[in-house]
């Protein structure tokens, strides 16, 4: 069942996504080779605490950390890790924020000091798709018009579009109806209405779509080494139009 949420739940949640936002913000200030993925890890749950929030990944179905980090060919869930980051590396730094018991989730991918050619195109080709799928996002389309741009334009740059990992609703519960896919027809799915709020979170490869798991249970990797990016944003269907609420 898809939970709508009321005008005054949707502010709480924007209040919830500016703390997200603003993480985020600091993390590209300081995401610099040598730095670790644990160190942040660090500074973003003390950020978080900081401004009267909690981190919700942290503890969630035994997950021990405020952050998922996932570098280079890690697909998302990876854990922080000591390694230093080197130049050239990509990283996605993957948050849930609570305030109040209200969620907002966001990930976004860094470029590790001078990157290359390719894996600058997979991010920027990542953070367009997002916004292509936004741009569908609004009141009486179907979930499958986001899928469908993403896709649409994840392939025709050259690259492929995760599976096993969508978009969800969220709320007072990190996952809730509806799903959504990053992949799939178009005009197919749940229709889009007012009171709805959801991730959109599209995962490329520059390789196969297909992934495996590391032993940890959690960390999920490209199956033929192939660089991954993922961008998301949480977003609301309201009688305004949609709103982005992880943005500042």
């Amino acid at each position: 069942m898809i939970i709508m949420k009321t005008m005054e739940e949707i502010e709480k949640m924007r209040a919830a996504g500016k703390i997200l936002a603003e993480c985020h913000r600091q993390i590209a200030k300081i995401s610099q080779p040598g730095i670790t993925t644990w160190e942040i890890d660090e500074f973003a749950e003390k950020f978080i605490l900081s401004q009267g929030a909690t981190p919700e990944q942290k503890g969630y179905n035994g997950y021990p950390y405020a952050t998922c980090a996932s570098v280079n060919d890690v697909i998302c869930h990876g854990f922080p890790k000591k390694e230093p980051l080197k130049d050239g590396d990509i990283v996605t730094i993957d948050m849930v924020v609570n305030l109040d018991g209200w969620l907002a989730d966001s990930a976004w991918s860094y470029g590790i000091g001078n990157i290359s050619e390719q894996a600058t195109k997979l991010l920027d080709t990542t953070k367009e798709s997002l916004f292509r799928g936004i741009e569908q996002a609004v009141a009486g389309n179907r979930i499958g018009d986001v899928a469908h741009a993403i896709q649409v334009y994840a392939e025709s740059n050259g690259y492929s579009v995760v599976r096993d990992f969508i978009g969800h609703g969220i709320g007072s519960e990190m996952h809730e109806a509806p799903e959504v896919p990053h992949y799939g027809p178009a005009g197919r799915g749940p229709r889009l209405k007012e009171g709805m709020v959801f991730t959109i979170e599209p995962m490329l490869n520059t390789g196969s779509y297909r992934t495996k798991i590391d032993s940890d249970g959690w960390t999920a990797r490209t199956i033929d080494g192939g660089l991954s990016a993922q961008y998301e944003h949480t977003l609301a269907i309201t009688p305004q139009g949609t709103i982005i609420l992880t943005e500042l």
